[in-house]
């Protein structure tokens, strides 16, 4: 490791620095929505210009379609994310409420509870005494503790309302590329499914391979593993409006 890299951290350890970013507020990271988002808004639009080629339907059709589902997808997928995490946050409230009760009504068991758990963990003897005092002697501290080791709850940093609107737009601005060879006027529609399939081919591998940059995981894998996910989802509404427009059109 670099000696500037090395210093760095060491600068980050010290007692004050770790003093005021353990004492900050705790966010969850936005890229997962911010990632399934994209990837959901593009698959789901590229879907239906695949359906609407496969079909043989015309490019305005396809457009229409296209931003008429960007629209309702988009939304749909953001309520059902902030619904999922208030559903999340409830969980929490109610298993926080349980613990109180348990913790007035036999507090021996919930102390008993708390030993077994950090038996687990390899304390014992006096020092896991200690630890089961020092957590029992603040209720606060107790329950968070009991939801975290029993339940495995955590609502640190969780905000359902950001989750929602960091899904929406990328939904919506990811999701509206395949549909942009299909707004310029004059391109003959195979032209403009070719440009809007590579389109969303750049997305799919640039959404995989970002989201691996990140988290510091094989990029071009994770990129591949997205685009052909993609590719397999747009063969399916193509060749699904191919079939439909040969039963029911003759």
């Amino acid at each position: 490791m670099p000696s500037t890299e090395n210093e760095r951290l060491l600068s980050e350890h010290q007692p004050n620095a770790v003093r005021a970013r353990l004492a900050g507020p705790v966010k969850a990271s936005t890229l997962p929505d911010a990632v399934l988002g994209g990837i959901d808004g593009c698959v789901t639009t590229f879907a239906v210009v695949s359906g609407a080629f496969g079909a043989g339907f015309s490019p305005q059709v396809a457009l229409v379609l296209g931003f008429a589902n960007l629209i309702a997808d988009g939304f749909s997928m953001a309520v059902s994310n902030y619904e999922a995490g208030q559903a999340q946050l409830n969980q929490i409230k109610f298993a926080e409420r349980t613990e109180r009760e348990h913790i007035r009504a036999v507090p021996e068991g919930e102390r008993e509870e708390i030993r077994q758990l950090f038996q687990a963990k390899r304390f014992d003897g006096e020092l896991l005494e200690q630890v089961v005092e020092a957590i029992s002697r603040n209720p606060d501290v107790w329950v968070a503790t009991m939801l975290r080791e029993e339940y495995g709850l955590s609502g640190a940093g969780l905000s359902p309302r950001r989750a929602a609107l960091t899904t929406f737009a990328a939904f919506l601005s990811v999701g509206a590329l395949p549909l942009l060879p299909y707004a310029i006027p004059g391109m003959e529609s195979q032209i403009q499914f070719l440009t809007s399939l590579g389109l969303a081919g750049v997305v799919f591998l640039g959404i995989g391979m970002l989201k691996s940059i990140v988290y510091g995981l094989p990029a071009m894998r994770s990129g591949l593993r997205t685009l052909i996910m993609g590719t397999a989802a747009a063969g399916l509404a193509f060749a699904t409006g191919h079939f439909a427009q040969g039963l029911l059109g003759g």
